[in-house]
């Protein structure tokens, strides 16, 4: 059989689906690990059509022993391990004192420890082969929280650490297995609509929106080459990534004043509306969200990043027009103050 053995889990939807396409499309064996089992059918559909054999496999991330048995489910009927693909997440879109204790325990489940578990079932098994490579899908929210998603923003912090540690290890004993982690900017995905949402209003992306199909060729992008140690994905990412190392606290004071309408709608949200927190919400969700119209199909700054200088270069200037911009906003609001 042709093409790689990949994993890619949250498989079914938003940018986990549109990765799934995107390898299968290519001629790689797909297998999708996802809690809804409806999505599950419809994405192995997908995939299959190709002409290649997939597998959709009804997983919990947060359990270690159930991603631990897809594994060796993957690799019984796939084959070897090519690429694990870490794309599961959760969320709750409220203020950090009106989100529960268990709230946070399952968001950090599933987003951290979902990605502890994949690494740990993918490392075990391409190390003693000396080969391999796991994608871990980030965010420009891993290095810069914002209101109203502290769990989620905590648990992708996490996660570079843990990465940080694990990549020196390889290191330490000369492996050639790779991790890598491809950074995101907002994007168009159902999320919004199956968000734990406590404000009152439908969230949204903030703006600039992409659709998930740049996420998806940014990681093939990575697979193809597994010696990046990181991908940033849109200028979005670039500018809020530098904006936060450059002038955090003028960040702050910018995010209090807009992070809260930028991630809401003026449509009402239904307090008890479904959610898939704890359980999924069944339906095939695909791959897209609501907000297509406002989504930008490309990326301007991706194919540049494919180069070190050009990228470094960038990313400098867009940090130091996003610090700029932070601090003319700052003067003006001592100014209106002292008035």
């Amino acid at each position: 059989m042709g093409g790689r053995v990949v994993v890619v889990t949250g498989g079914t939807s938003g940018v986990g689906r549109a990765v799934a396409r995107e390898f299968a499309a290519r001629g790689d064996r797909v297998a999708v690990l996802a809690r809804g089992r409806q999505g599950l059918a419809a994405t192995l559909t997908e995939l299959t059509a190709h002409g290649h054999p997939g597998l959709a496999l009804p997983v919990d991330v947060a359990d270690a022993e159930q991603v631990e048995q897809a594994a060796e489910q993957v690799e019984r009927e796939l084959g070897p391990l090519d690429v694990w693909v870490n794309c599961a997440m959760t969320g709750v879109l409220a203020p950090f004192l009106e989100v529960s204790a268990q709230e946070y325990a399952r968001v950090t489940a599933v987003t951290y420890l979902g990605s502890v578990h994949g690494t740990s079932a993918a490392l075990k098994r391409m190390v003693p082969r000396d080969r391999g490579h796991v994608i871990q899908v980030g965010s420009a929210l891993a290095f810069r929280g914002i209101p109203l998603q502290s769990a989620y923003c905590g648990a992708k912090h996490a996660l570079n650490g843990l990465l940080d540690s694990v990549r020196a290890e390889l290191v330490h004993d000369r492996s050639a297995v790779r991790i890598s982690s491809v950074h995101l900017p907002a994007t168009n995905t159902p999320q919004f609509e199956q968000v734990l949402n406590k404000t009152g209003r439908h969230g949204q992306p903030v703006a600039p929106i992409y659709q998930p199909e740049v996420a998806a060729r940014a990681v093939r992008w990575s697979a193809d080459h597994p010696r990046r140690r990181e991908v940033w994905v849109g200028v979005p990412t670039v500018g809020t990534i530098w904006g936060g190392r450059l002038a955090p606290r003028l960040l702050d004071r910018y995010l209090g004043r807009t992070g809260y309408a930028g991630q809401q709608t003026d449509e009402p949200w239904p307090p008890d509306a479904p959610h898939y927190l704890f359980d999924p919400v069944e339906g095939d969700k695909g791959a897209h969200g609501v907000f297509g119209e406002q989504s930008h199909a490309r990326s301007v700054q991706q194919p540049l990043s494919r180069h070190h200088g050009v990228v470094v270069a960038g990313a400098l200037l867009a940090g130091l027009a996003a610090a700029a911009a932070l601090r003319s906003i700052d003067v003006r609001d001592r100014d209106r103050a002292w008035r």
